[in-house]
């Protein structure tokens, strides 16, 4: 499988895959960012992703792919810090605006981050016509997220501390993606690193969700929540995995904005899920978005 993939890398065949997996790891992160906003509380269901992924990592890790070698442990250590930084601004701006305003800022401010920081770490340069699918994407993600902004009627005495959160997460989105995409490159196997991420940096949060769940008043059923957690792990897997895999393929740049079509999906998650409006002008701003990526796909 590594093999296959590795062979893939400056072909055409690899451009597709790369496109293909952007677009994927657009549907499962948003379906995972819904999964922690939805019924439980977003600590505890992190929590619970992450004990979902030790238990499926750790046999992979040490059977399936070949050790880290090398400096590629120490690349894999960095990733601890960045994505407990981006898991810890997620949870608190889930946990004090809605879904649907948080989830559009995050995800608005990250990519033009990742051009400029995929820029001087890789070189990478956007054509004329791709800025114009960018300017045309950003606006759209802006513009869904100030149209919920004005109209949304929940947690709204918390929705600045909300949405200063989310622009913090959204800039740490940018870092975590230019530098998984520079180890993920560094690492001869790609999927020692990607099996290996996803092991040393789930140990955070089940201790973080375990204490706040033992000093909860009102303490939820663990079953449920166990069953989301290994839910969400899959779509961790699927999300963070594809996007990784698709920078090794393709431009940092490119999939990390195609990847912001996750808006979209997260919209329609909002609207058929939580029950959350989705109007005329708000399925409007959603096509900016996919309109914006077609742009930039074909200004490539």
């Amino acid at each position: 499988m590594s093999a296959f993939f590795v062979g893939l890398e400056g072909t055409e065949a690899g451009r597709v895959a790369a496109l293909c997996l952007a677009v994927l790891a657009a549907l499962l992160h948003a379906t995972f960012a819904a999964l922690q906003k939805g019924r439980h509380d977003p600590w505890l269901t992190r929590g619970s992703i992450d004990v979902s992924l030790i238990l499926v990592s750790l046999p992979l890790a040490l059977l399936v792919v070949p050790l880290p070698q090398g400096r590629e442990w120490w690349l894999i250590a960095g990733t601890i810090p960045i994505h407990f930084v981006y898991k810890l601004g997620m949870a608190m701006a889930l946990s004090r605006g809605a879904f649907t305003v948080v989830y559009p800022v995050v995800r608005g401010t990250a990519p033009l981050a990742t051009i400029l920081g995929a820029a001087m770490v890789f070189g990478e340069v956007f054509t004329p016509v791709q800025w114009l699918g960018v300017a045309v994407l950003l606006g759209g993600i802006f513009g869904l997220a100030i149209y919920n902004l004005r109209h949304v009627v929940l947690e709204r005495d918390t929705l600045v501390a909300a949405l200063t959160l989310a622009v913090a997460t959204g800039l740490m989105v940018a870092v975590y993606t230019n530098y998984d995409a520079y180890g993920i490159r560094a690492t001869p196997d790609p999927f020692t690193f990607l099996i290996w991420f996803f092991l040393v940096t789930a140990f955070d949060f089940p201790v973080i969700a375990a204490l706040r769940y033992r000093n909860m008043a009102n303490r939820p059923a663990l079953g449920p929540l166990l069953v989301r957690g290994a839910i969400g792990a899959v779509f961790a897997y699927g999300s963070f995995g594809a996007i990784m895999l698709a920078t090794r393929l393709d431009k940092v740049g490119e999939a990390a904005m195609l990847r912001e079509t996750s808006t979209v999906f997260a919209a329609l998650i909002g609207w058929l899920v939580l029950k959350e409006t989705v109007g005329p002008r708000r399925f409007a701003l959603m096509t900016m978005i996919a309109v914006g990526a077609i742009i930039i796909e074909l200004g490539a």
